[in-house]
């Protein structure tokens, strides 16, 4: 699916498989359009199917990057690929619940050198990086809690937000632990203290979430990370 770019069209790469069937996908472009007229800008999206992507230049001339819900993804090395570029270039990036916790992975391997990083979903082997919920969350909703002064605090306007989920894997509890070494810094908790928000302190815009708060477009309310993400893809 590509929309032909206009003059000053802000151009954002879609990261994943689309699928009509999925909520979250059908809320994105919903969610971006809205965004956009908020601004006053003009936003365009591709989405970039992960077998389409097999390599950090085919991304190059985005303005910003989403990747998106719906894993596992058909091809996974893509949103490794994806989330690396986005860091390592200082692209502005949203991840959202499969995105979240495959940048978390991509951040273990190839920042934190746990180059055995894994995902229980997909994997046997290696240490677990996203690992089974103790409760599923598919569609259910929740009260998180934010970071004060961070890029997702200020997005909201607010230090508590309340958001809904489509997952059944999270961090885990070792991975949880090692975050504290590094760059990318936990924003975001539930009301039982467990990650629901990453962003990287060193980065213009790096924020990933496992909730999908794209969803909110879906009923007609604004989706604030996807405001912030656009106007950050301003520069």
């Amino acid at each position: 699916m590509e929309h032909t770019p206009q003059k000053d069209t802000l151009r954002i790469a879609l990261v994943g498989d689309y699928n009509p069937d999925v909520l979250a996908h059908q809320a994105i472009p919903l969610a971006i359009d809205d965004a956009a007229a908020v601004l006053d800008i003009t936003a365009d999206y591709d989405w970039i199917a992960t077998i389409e992507l097999s390599s950090p230049e085919d991304l190059v001339g985005y303005d910003a990057l989403w990747l998106v819900p719906a894993s596992p993804y058909k091809n996974v090395q893509a949103a490794f690929i994806a989330a690396r570029y986005a860091r390592e270039n200082s692209l502005p990036f949203l991840g959202t619940c499969g995105g979240f916790q495959h940048a978390l992975i991509e951040y273990a391997r190839n920042v934190l050198g746990w180059h055995d990083a894994a995902h229980a979903e997909t994997d046997r082997d290696g240490r677990m990086v996203i690992a089974p919920l103790t409760c599923s969350l598919v569609e259910v909703t929740n009260t998180i809690e934010l970071r004060a002064n961070t890029l997702i605090a200020k997005a909201y306007g607010r230090e508590e937000i309340v958001e809904g989920y489509h997952c059944n894997y999270g961090v885990s509890e070792a991975f949880a632990a090692e975050l504290e070494k590094g760059d990318l810094r936990v924003t975001g908790w539930d009301e039982q203290g467990d990650i629901r928000a990453v962003e990287l302190v060193t980065h213009p815009f790096f924020v990933a979430t496992l909730f999908q708060h794209e969803r909110a477009a879906l009923d007609g309310r604004p989706a604030p990370l996807v405001q912030a993400l656009l106007r950050a893809a301003q520069g």
